[in-house]
């Protein structure tokens, strides 16, 4: 059956730029960061995202929905994203897993949207403009009066968000088949696939909440501390910073992805920036230094870590070197540490190996984990 009809929308950016649209989804009002994802599928995915909370997600891709919205392919429990912009969403879903419309899902959960409006001009503006706060309203027709509340909303530099994401309380994920290794990740925003992709690989997975300790983590007595991904501002965090810190001293071998590798930039001493738009979407072609191979990954991200290219950085807990960067615009992809003859000690990558939704050339870096962790229990290191 077709969609619901909807009433008009309008859609306005902090600088006064306005589109007119139909609304989407729930009908009402919700203001945040304007971003866009230039992936052409996983939707879902990028819903359920955690590190997408107090953000609103324009979608390049002009034909959304059309698989509809099924109950495995979920990142998190609930959708995360502010709001959302589409060009043209699907009358129907059609696909053999989907058990109700995108559009039903967005009314359900309460998530203002926006359609029928140029989401590639809207893209080029904030290309050439920057992320920015963003109003999206079905109930105001006056766009000079929606503005104003929009210059209202708070920037998200600055903003400390990881713990409005994070689990209230640890959990397991198990081992599947042989348990060989007991890792600690520190929940900061984290999409299931990336547990589930430790777990595969015999690791039994202690889900610790974002406000963990040094003690919490010492506690379980893992052969490994993992950061996750998630949403704000790297320097507004200093407690994961510190607990970071505390593990890489007593030598606990490390892995972090998207935030997880800003805030192991942090820890290292080096500082961070918001980048003029970020990079989201699951086609970024990254140069892995250390193999000389070039990967396409799923990203996600609007900070990055400012980290010198060309040479090693001597901190308190070893040598740092850039072991990632991305090849459109030499953003910093990855860090490695190493101890003075040359032993990994931890690594981070701004992207997602997880790959949920995205390719699978980066899932190489769970094995690394895994052989990192090992060659520690054997006494290598």
């Amino acid at each position: 059956m077709p969609a619901p009809t909807s009433g008009p929308a309008i859609l306005v950016l902090e600088d006064g730029r306005t589109f007119h649209g139909e609304a989407y989804g729930a009908e009402g009002e919700t203001f945040g960061e304007a971003v866009f994802n230039t992936g052409m599928t996983g939707y879902q995915e990028t819903l359920t995202d955690p590190s997408y909370h107090r953000q609103v997600v324009v979608m390049t891709a002009p034909h959304i929905g059309n698989t509809g919205v099924n109950d495995e392919d979920p990142e998190s429990g609930r959708i995360w994203v502010a709001g959302y912009v589409v060009r043209d969403p699907a009358r129907r879903p059609s696909n053999w897993r989907s058990r109700r419309s995108l559009d039903e899902e967005l009314r359900a959960q309460g998530v203002v949207g926006i359609s029928g409006i140029d989401t590639r001009a809207l893209t080029r503006h904030l290309r050439e403009r920057g992320a920015m706060r963003v109003g999206i309203s079905s109930r105001e027709t006056d766009a000079t009066a929606l503005l104003e509340r929009v210059r209202q909303q708070d920037a998200m530099a600055g903003a400390e968000l990881a713990g409005e994401v994070s689990t209230e309380a640890t959990y397991v994920v198990p081992a599947q088949g042989e348990k060989t290794l007991t890792v600690a990740a520190l929940d900061l925003g984290i999409k299931s696939m990336t547990p589930h992709r430790m777990a595969e690989r015999g690791i039994e997975v202690h889900v610790l909440p974002a406000t963990a300790t040094y003690d919490d983590v010492a506690a379980i007595g893992a052969d490994g501390l993992f950061y996750s991904n998630g949403p704000g501002d790297p320097a507004a965090t200093t407690s994961q910073v510190e607990l970071l810190q505390a593990a890489l001293a007593d030598g606990t071998p490390y892995f972090g992805i998207c935030f997880g590798n800003q805030l192991f930039g942090r820890a290292l001493g080096f500082g961070t920036y918001k980048l003029k738009y970020g990079h989201r979407g699951i086609n970024q072609p990254v140069l892995d230094r250390t193999t000389g191979k070039v990967e396409v990954t799923a990203h996600n991200h609007g900070f990055a870590v400012d980290a010198p290219l060309d040479a090693p950085t001597e901190t308190p807990y070893g040598l740092a070197t850039v072991s990632h960067v991305c090849l459109n615009d030499d953003v910093v992809e990855g860090l490695e540490l190493r101890s003075p003859d040359g032993e990994l000690l931890g690594f981070s990558v701004q992207y997602h190996p997880e790959a949920a939704a995205g390719p699978h050339d980066a899932a190489y870096l769970f094995d690394r984990f895994v052989q990192l962790m090992s060659a520690r229990d054997k006494g290598e290191r």
